[in-house]
């Protein structure tokens, strides 16, 4: 008689999502998600619920596989040595393989004020507790938003278009990811729908109060809400169980995604951070990295060496309102390239791309193991960047390659 595996995924994000499906390949796995919320969350419709456009909610029943197990429920410890995770609910959850797929949320603001004036939107909790306190503003309210990269750039051009007064305050460079003509794209889009874009380096915050934003020039912004979408972090679940990360929180891997301290533990997603070079975090991160996890685990209950690494991050997208957007194109190795798609054809792609992504999680659920990128979506040059940085090859030629 078969043995049955235990695997516990952490996380009901796109990675960890992605990854119990895929796990769902053999009869003699047992699969345990374990999130703290009943539904899946669409991340990257986020500022479409506080614009009132989206709730950006889906039920588990669309997007999970059948024979994986739910439990609603917060990690508090992982046990490494005993082979278990401590629930805040009580009660404790073995595994012989455990997943780690915890995401990512807003990170803790170091600027006076914004901690307790400010409201961020990088879960569905901050979003919801913001949306009624838009809704309630006058129409003529200001709305100061405070952070240049897609989120801040999304939910100003959605608040916008729906007729609101807002700044965005970019604290540098509009849309640091972009490629100059990229920018100057999205730049004109949010001329068009009005918004004020603050940029370079007078615009960085100093501090937030109940009314208003300061700035390092010395302006002071009046505004009825200051929303605050600067910088990500990640849990400490992972620090806090006593295993290794990188400055940020990721749990540190190895190029095949498990954890430098424990050949049971897997990490995927924004808390993962392979050979201490993470990716980009991102959905287009977290639909792959997923899938190799799973695999990974597969792979080791299998008998078999687990497969390095081997994706691509080939495009950055933003929705500018319902009616225009980005498709920013990269090269494999995620540095943008010229070449951009913007207005309507743009908003129409980004639209696709979160459709999509919430049937591919659907088609995994009931086919997994069906989805495999194209062997020419990986970046080549990864494992040159990985050499450079170990001191194996010169920095230089790795920037010449």
């Amino acid at each position: 008689m078969t043995e049955n595996t235990e695997v516990v995924v952490i996380g009901g994000g796109y990675a960890g999502v992605m990854a119990a499906n895929r796990l769902t390949q053999r009869d003699d796995v047992t699969v345990t998600l374990i999130n703290p919320r009943p539904d899946f969350v669409e991340r990257i419709r986020l500022h479409q619920l506080v614009g009132g456009s989206h709730d950006a909610v889906v039920g588990y029943k669309e997007v999970l596989a059948g024979g994986v197990r739910l439990v609603v429920d917060t990690v508090t410890r992982i046990d490494a040595a005993n082979r278990g995770v401590t629930l805040a609910g009580g009660g404790t959850v073995g595994y012989d393989y455990l997943v780690y797929a915890v995401g990512s949320g807003s990170a803790d603001p170091s600027v006076p004020g914004a901690a307790e004036f400010a409201y961020p939107i990088a879960t569905l909790e901050e979003a919801q507790r913001l949306r009624p306190v838009i809704e309630a503003m006058p129409a003529t309210a200001a709305v100061t938003v405070v952070g240049a990269g897609p989120t801040g750039i999304e939910t100003a051009a959605e608040l916008a278009e729906a007729g609101r007064t807002v700044t965005l305050v970019c604290g540098g460079v509009l849309g640091p990811y972009l490629h100059p003509r990229g920018r100057r794209s999205v730049a004109r889009r949010l001329a068009e729908l009005g918004v004020s874009v603050l940029d370079g380096p007078g615009a960085k915050v100093t501090a937030v109060t109940r009314d208003a934003v300061r700035l390092g020039d010395g302006r002071e912004l009046p505004g009825e809400v200051t929303i605050w979408t600067a910088g990500f972090g990640v849990p400490d679940l992972a620090g806090r169980s006593g295993l290794s990360t990188d400055a940020l929180g990721r749990l540190l891997t190895d190029e095949t995604l498990t954890s430098v301290d424990d050949v049971r533990i897997v990490a995927a997603g924004d808390s993962a951070a392979p050979s201490d070079l993470p990716f980009r975090m991102s959905c287009q991160a977290a639909v792959q990295l997923g899938p190799h996890a799973a695999d990974t685990v597969l792979s080791r209950i299998a008998g078999e060496p687990p497969a390095p690494l081997a994706l691509a991050m080939v495009a950055q997208c933003i929705s500018l309102g319902r009616r225009a957007g980005i498709l920013q194109l990269a090269h494999r190795n995620d540095a943008a390239m010229r070449l951009h798609i913007g207005g309507r054809p743009g908003a129409k792609i980004k639209e696709f791309i979160c459709r999509n992504i919430r049937w591919q999680l659907a088609h995994q659920a009931r086919k997994p193991g069906s989805l495999d990128f194209p062997a020419w979506a990986k970046d080549g040059k990864r494992r040159q960047s990985l050499r450079a940085r170990r001191g194996q090859v010169p920095a230089t030629a790795e920037r010449a390659a």
